[in-house]
This record gives structure tokens, C-alpha cells and sequence, in this order.
């Protein structure tokens, strides 16, 4: 293993390191970086950020006041829902009553706290660097997730067909990476816009009579972002989809489990790690990305990773640009930790 180690300790862990002692400096007026230490730059990643509520008053959303007010709001739910329930007219035990108007309450509590997060969160992300963290965490979890979609019934055939085809198929999904990243790009906005292909073919069958602008919009971001990482979504679904044993669906067939049901109880648990591994290979690289959109958004949806770009290259504010690269460093080790504590709870036993 040491030739690894070396490759991470070089490439990975000391390029790390540097980035940390950075995100605690200062800009300096002659040099990218002025080795005062200070948290500043952290908190300018959050600055801006209003914590306040309609019903805070003036203390702000985290306020004591405001949020014993929460609390006793989804407390009195709470327990009118579980007097309701426990006069529920049923044929119950003591114990199992306690155990629903218990069950009940928590529901409600949770749905009102929930609902007042979410009525506040325009409230709360006004700062400028944590709205685009938002924003690039929403595009990049769209793009997953419709990674998953179309990527899933892919490697899910791929991985039943025979193997006489299964090789060209394979090739199929990674004849892109023969092509420059750059050169794909230019194609999808060739593709893309106004007097491009794809509103030629629409005019060519009168689906529409007038070019319509794709380009530099949300959606040429999602279209760019799904097509670069969809086979990183399919070739680990592959890899599980392959491996899957047949007897155990035929043996849900006979137990007389249906299509449905023999997928959600038996194909999907078992395809399960290939799904975490895709979503982590198109997640991580999505929420970073930069050069997708500032060729196919025109710079006007800015995500974490042209902040980033621009801290370092324009701007020249390298402490700044460090502290926002170990935030996002620091949220993919929360999603990879979230990722695999769930992938071995899910594999106890009982």
C-alpha cells in the first residue's frame, strides 16, 4: 500500500494542508497571502447571513424568544394530537395507546418545526456565499438524481444482457471519454443554440415556428452536468447490477412477490451500493463544477466552483477562495461520512 499512501500524502493530503493554513490567513497587498492568522475568512463565507423570523421580533430566528416560541407551538400540537389520538375510539390497550398518541405526537412536532424552518429559509440564506451553496447544492443533487433515473434501467439492462453484447454496450457508455471534455462542450452549444441543431430540427418539423434560447439558461446546465457524470452513474450500478444473483428474484417471483414488489424488496437493496457509489462519483465532481457553467450558463448561474475560480484567478483573495474550498471539502466528507454510515446500518442484520 505504500505507493498509494505516497499518492495521497502528495496529492491529496499536503494539497489539503496548504489549503486549511491558507483559509486562515489574510490577502496580502503585495502577495496572494499574508500569513496573519484569522478566522475572517470563514466568517465572510457566511457573512451576510440574516438569522431573522416574522415572529422573532428583533431577536433573530435563533433567538431564545423566537425559539421557545417554536417549541411551544409544535408542543401544543403535539399534544392536542396526542389527546386526539388517545380518545380515538379503537380496540387498544393502555400500553399500545401511550405507545400511538406518543408516535402521533412526535409526527405533528416534527412537521411543525419543519414547516417553520422552511418558512424561514428565505429568511435565513441571504448571505450572498451561502445562497451559492444552495445554489450549487441543488444543482448538483438535481443532476444526481436524474442521474439515477436515466442511468439506473441503463446499467440495469446492460447488466442482464447477454455477454455476447455486454462488452459493446460498456463501449457504448464510454465512447464520450474518447473525446476532449472542452470539445463535448462546444458540441452541446452548437447543439443548443439559437441557430443550432436542435432548434433547425424543431422548425425542420414545425414543432415549433420560431427559435427558442436553450443556451445560457439553468436548463443547458442540468443538459451539460447530466450528460459529463451520467456514466459515472451507470458504471457502478453495472457493477452491481452484474454481480446480482437471479435465483434470489426468481425465488421472490415464487414467494409470490410481483415486479414491484421483487425490485423494492430484493433488486434494489442489493443494487444498493452501486447507487451510493454513482451518486458520490456525480455528486462530488457536480457541486464543484465551473467550466460547465461558464460555457453553457454564460456565468449567469454561478455555483461554489466559479467562486472559487474566480477568488483564486481574478480576484487574487487565495485565503478567501482556501476557506471556501475546505467548506465544500468539509461538506463531501459529511456526505461521504452520511453515505456510508447509512450504507453499514442498512447492512446489520435485524
Amino acid at each position: 500500500m505504500l505507493p498509494m499512501l505516497l499518492w495521497l500524502a502528495a496529492f491529496v493530503v499536503f494539497p489539503s494542508a496548504i489549503l486549511f493554513i491558507y483559509s486562515f490567513c489574510r490577502r496580502g497587498s503585495g502577495t496572494p497571502v499574508e500569513y496573519t492568522f484569522t478566522n475572517a475568512n470563514y466568517v465572510r463565507v457566511v457573512a451576510g447571513t440574516k438569522f431573522t423570523s416574522p415572529s422573532a421580533g428583533s431577536g433573530g430566528f435563533f433567538s431564545i424568544s423566537s425559539f421557545m416560541d417554536c417549541l411551544l407551538l409544535a408542543g401544543g400540537v403535539a399534544v392536542a394530537a396526542m389527546v386526539i389520538d388517545w380518545l380515538r375510539p379503537a380496540q387498544r390497550s393502555t400500553l399500545e395507546r401511550i405507545h400511538s398518541a406518543k408516535r402521533v405526537g412526535v409526527f405533528a412536532a416534527g412537521i411543525v418545526l419543519l414547516w417553520t424552518v422552511w418558512a424561514n429559509l428565505t429568511e435565513v440564506f441571504t448571505g450572498t456565499y451561502v445562497r451559492i451553496f444552495v445554489r450549487s447544492i441543488y444543482y448538483a443533487g438535481f443532476a444526481t438524481a436524474l442521474c439515477v433515473i436515466i442511468g439506473y434501467p441503463v446499467a440495469y439492462f446492460i447488466g442482464r444482457t447477454g455477454e455476447r453484447w455486454r462488452n459493446q454496450l460498456l463501449t457504448l457508455i464510454m465512447i464520450p471519454f474518447w473525446t476532449s471534455f472542452l470539445i463535448r462542450t462546444y458540441a452541446w452549444i452548437t447543439i443548443l443554440s439559437e441557430n443550432g441543431l436542435l432548434n433547425g430540427f424543431l422548425q425542420y418539423t414545425r414543432l415549433i415556428s420560431e427559435p427558442f434560447s436553450m443556451l445560457y439558461t439553468p436548463g443547458a446546465v442540468l443538459i451539460g452536468l447530466i450528460y459529463s457524470y451520467l456514466p459515472f452513474m451507470i458504471l457502478p450500478i453495472y457493477g452491481s447490477v452484474e454481480k446480482l444473483d437471479n435465483t434470489l428474484v426468481e425465488a421472490a417471483f415464487d414467494l409470490g412477490a410481483g415486479p414491484v414488489q421483487a425490485f423494492r424488496r430484493v433488486i434494489l437493496p442489493l443494487t444498493q451500493p452501486g447507487i451510493i457509489a454513482g451518486v458520490l462519483l456525480v455528486f462530488i465532481p457536480a457541486i464543484g463544477m465551473f467550466a460547465i457553467t461558464d460555457l453553457m450558463g454564460g456565468k449567469t448561474v454561478p455555483m461554489i466552483g466559479n467562486v472559487i475560480q474566480n477568488q483564486f484567478f481574478q480576484a487574487r483573495d487565495w485565503p478567501f477562495g482556501a476557506a471556501l474550498g475546505m467548506t465544500l471539502l468539509f461538506m463531501f466528507a459529511f456526505a461521504f461520512w452520511f453515505s456510508t454510515r447509512k450504507q453499514a446500518v442498512d447492512s446489520v442484520p435485524g
